[in-house]
């Protein structure tokens, strides 16, 4: 999940307040309504559905079940943690990280399988409610500061948060899948971009571009280096394939609480000056779209959509930093 730039009891903010990244997250900037019928795709023919997005109808949420008894600290009452520090976890709560991050790629894996045309973003959530509490965990965006699903579904030109409703996915669609996880006491998050049916080569164009951001970002970790140089790869791959990068929406650290410090921006930046050390924890998690990277957010207060209707695609993976480099530990169980 991205906090916006990405969840023990609560801690009072002192120096970098994260409940503001937070709400820059769910779009709490000066944001636009979405005019109804305005924005058109940038390219005037593509696959799948031109006609930009509109709200579907939202279910209720999925109900946790009692025996998943160890609960984030906003599953309740919907109030997240404010942290603002980074969080070294020692080797025991590093096995646990390990298994959160594995548990949320093998449920991902199973979501990104059921993508074809017909089915809605309802399902996937659905399906991915249901295999996170058979493994006894607690699906990481239920309630976070309200979020009414269990997963993150954004179709097309939808760049971050996208809440999963009723409208059928269709051939020539695209759907990013952001799926994290509350797991014996610590979260792991990941998420990927699933073409729906036969898409155009633009749309795949944008897919692996993103994918590549994502390479790019993590070949820069190092111990010493800045956090900054993540976005610096990443931006000179958008650049080279003339693509945008959303910009307010960022990796975090995660572990007992689902963001943390750090805040890893994906764009050339000098904001947050801080040198990775080993141990650290994060989600890389890149946005790119075609056109215009400026969004504009629907009124459920999520879903952030591109202003000129260029589509998105997102990918993520959650790593470690180690003495060489970093370890990705969202990989699956069977292995890849």
């Amino acid at each position: 999940s991205a906090a916006s730039s990405a969840p023990g009891p609560p801690a009072p903010a002192q120096r970098v307040d994260m409940r503001r990244s937070v709400a820059v997250a769910r779009g709490v900037r000066p944001t636009l309504k979405l005019p109804r019928g305005r924005f058109r795709s940038t390219r005037s023919t593509r696959m799948g559905s031109d006609l930009p997005l509109t709200p579907g109808k939202i279910a209720p949420a999925q109900l946790v079940p009692p025996s998943v008894q160890m609960r984030p600290e906003y599953a309740e009452d919907g109030r997240a943690a404010n942290v603002d520090t980074v969080w070294m976890p020692d080797e025991g709560e590093l096995v646990l990280m390990r298994r959160a991050a594995t548990a949320a790629r093998d449920v991902l894996d199973v979501a990104a399988a059921a993508v074809k045309p017909g089915v809605t973003p309802e399902d996937i959530d659905a399906l991915v409610h249901s295999c996170i509490v058979d493994l006894g965990g607690y699906p990481s965006p239920l309630n976070y500061c309200g979020f009414p699903k269990s997963v993150c579904t954004s179709v097309n030109e939808v760049a971050c948060h996208g809440v999963p409703d009723d409208r059928p996915l269709e051939d020539g669609d695209v759907v990013s899948i952001d799926v994290s996880l509350f797991l014996d006491g610590v979260h792991g998050d990941n998420c990927t971009t699933v073409p729906v049916g036969a898409v155009d080569d633009g749309t795949t164009r944008l897919i692996e571009a993103t994918r590549e951001g994502l390479a790019a970002g993590i070949a820069a970790v190092a111990p010493g280096v800045c956090v900054t140089a993540i976005g610096a790869a990443i931006q000179s791959v958008a650049d080279r394939h003339g693509f945008g990068v959303i910009q307010e929406f960022c990796g975090h650290g995660l572990g007992p609480f689902l963001h943390m410090p750090p805040l890893v921006r994906h764009y050339r930046n000098r904001e947050l000056v801080m040198r990775l050390r080993e141990g650290m924890v994060f989600t890389i998690e890149p946005i790119l779209c075609e056109g215009s990277p400026q969004l504009v957010r629907w009124e459920d207060g999520w879903t952030q959509v591109t202003r000129d209707g260029g589509r998105c695609a997102q990918f993520e993976h959650e790593v470690l930093v180690t003495a060489t480099g970093a370890e990705v530990l969202t990989l699956p169980s069977r292995g890849d």
